[in-house]
């Protein structure tokens, strides 16, 4: 590939907020302004009311007759309280019981962090998405290979994180810092996930120390006081289901400590099908569905209205190499069923942009997008991975980050109501008058007062044909990502924050490692 390196230019602007640009070659590239998108589509239904309810029923069989494994003692010991049949750690419960306490839990919520500005909604047919969350390894261009994460790499996915206006909340770690030790890790990465972004954060539910650092930094970010902190929803939590049919003991008390304080939890169970879920599709969806709503449940009993949503991490592997596999038709069909589940309980949605490959090259992107549609079109309300993801989750990429925002830009646009429009100004009947059967659009007056705004316009994607591509250098997309990437980088700047609040904060870290941090099995 041809060489085509940015000259990155200084100027005095924010790392991230609307309008924020990155300069290559010297033209400004504008990224779409913040703001949360609402899904304007119908959601695509594959069952039919019978199927749902068949889906349904499996999932209640699931947990009157089987039941679901609570590794963690106080968990226990509070479903079997409130009435549930607990026999050693499997719990059963009836589903007029779960119907019952699904109920309880809000159809949609609202996410605020330190920037109110940046508060986000949880259903409502909001749709959000967010960065890649955990891979343990990272990959570039100028590397050329993978390896294990660093905090520095950390810090530059945060800082996309923060700069692309389509990325709504800061989810799990971007790549996993190994440089860090384990037990100081998440104080070292929540003080950058709060100084380097303003948007919404996470916990990783890993014991309680996590759980309870990260909400006392939340706190102090936000200049909220304890009551303040539990008043409204500030961050959440995202725990797995261990599949088939178990949650373990750190996640739980991580999902009772945030349902406690009236934080997000959202439960995904990790179903894939073939190996940790029935082979067939309808399967591992009720499986799914039965794994997080016995988590919701037990959110409900603790605190009654506390904010949930339910999530779909259901695919498929390989049959030939046990290998999982992303963004394939009955990845996208789970997605959709689990969407008409999730309604059928009034409950928001997660979903992911996932995919398989190991480089970004064009199977990422069709795989990714597979991915994405399918959230659209199932009606998800929260899309974790939506940026940066490669090898089933084991590798991030700043090429992949901004590749993927390219297409949430234009899953953003192609959701602004205005395309759709359909008053006289739209129908245009003067405009095609005016220029009849002879002549062309271009120089009259309707296009040239609209067409600065008119249709999508890329930052990564080149309209160029195949001369005029070749003469500017031949540049492919991810080597253009990858120029991108490092001038966004060189151009960034933090967002605002009280140096009062960022002493206190840096005070916080600086005590807590002290102490030792959080425990660790090393």
């Amino acid at each position: 590939m041809a060489d085509t390196a940015i000259a990155p230019q200084r100027r005095k602007r924010g790392g991230g907020r609307a309008g924020n640009a990155a300069r290559r070659g010297g033209a400004v590239i504008e990224q779409m302004p913040w703001r949360v998108p609402v899904n304007i589509d119908r959601p695509t239904e594959p069952l039919s009311p019978e199927g749902v309810q068949a889906i349904h029923d499996g999932a209640m069989r699931i947990l009157e007759e089987i039941g679901i494994e609570f590794l963690n003692h106080e968990a226990l010991d509070i479903l079997r309280r409130a009435g549930c049949t607990v026999t050693g750690e499997n719990v059963r419960m009836g589903r007029d019981f779960v119907m019952e306490h699904i109920a309880l839990a809000p159809a949609s919520f609202t996410l605020t962090p330190r920037n109110p500005d940046r508060k986000i909604t949880i259903g409502d047919g909001h749709i959000v998405f967010g960065n890649v969350s955990s891979p343990p390894n990272y990959w570039d261009m100028e590397l050329g290979t993978k390896m294990p994460g660093t905090r520095e790499q950390c810090r530059n996915l945060l800082k996309l994180t923060q700069y692309f206006n389509c990325i709504h909340f800061a989810g799990g770690y971007p790549v996993e810092p190994v440089d860090i030790h384990a037990s100081v890790r998440h104080l070292d990465v929540l003080y950058d996930k709060l100084t380097i972004t303003d948007k919404v954060m996470h916990a990783y539910s890993l014991g309680a120390e996590r759980v309870e650092d990260v909400m006392e930094m939340v706190r102090i970010a936000g200049g909220l006081s304890h009551a303040e902190f539990d008043a409204t929803p500030r961050m959440y939590t995202n725990i797995n289901s261990t599949s088939p049919l178990k949650h373990d003991i750190p996640m739980l008390d991580g999902w009772m400590r945030l349902a406690r304080r009236g934080q997000g939890c959202v439960v995904t169970p990790f179903t894939l099908a073939g190996a940790m879920a029935p082979v067939t599709m309808a399967g591992a969806v009720a499986q799914s569905i039965a794994e997080g709503l016995c988590a919701i449940v037990l959110a409900q009993i603790i605190n009654p209205g506390c904010p949930c949503a339910i999530g779909t991490f259901t695919s498929n592997v390989d049959m030939k190499s046990g290998a999982p596999a992303f963004g394939t038709p009955e990845y996208m069909r789970a997605t959709q069923m689990t969407g008409q589940l999730a309604r059928f309980y009034g409950l928001p949605m997660r979903a992911s942009g996932v995919c398989a490959a190991n480089v970004p090259d064009g199977q990422a992107m069709w795989e990714t997008s597979n991915s994405l549609w399918s959230a659209v079109q199932s009606g998800a309300n929260m899309v974790y991975h939506a940026a940066g993801w490669l090898e089933g989750g084991l590798i991030a990429s700043p090429e992949k980050f901004i590749m993927d925002c390219e297409v949430l830009q234009m899953i953003q646009r192609y959701m602004e109501p205005e395309i759709t429009a359909t008053g006289p100004d739209e129908i245009a009947l003067d405009a095609i008058r005016e220029v009849g059967s002879g002549g062309h659009f271009f120089g009259i007056q309707h296009t040239q007062d609209r067409y600065e705004k008119a249709f999508y316009s890329p930052f990564v994607s080149d309209w160029k044909n195949y001369e005029g591509w070749a003469a500017a250098g031949g540049v492919w997309t991810p080597e253009r990502a990858h120029h991108l990437f490092k001038a966004i980088i060189a151009d960034f700047e933090e967002p605002p924050m009280d140096p009062a609040i960022r002493e206190e904060l840096a005070d916080f870290v600086a005590r807590r490692k002290s102490e030792g941090g959080a425990p660790t099995d090393f």
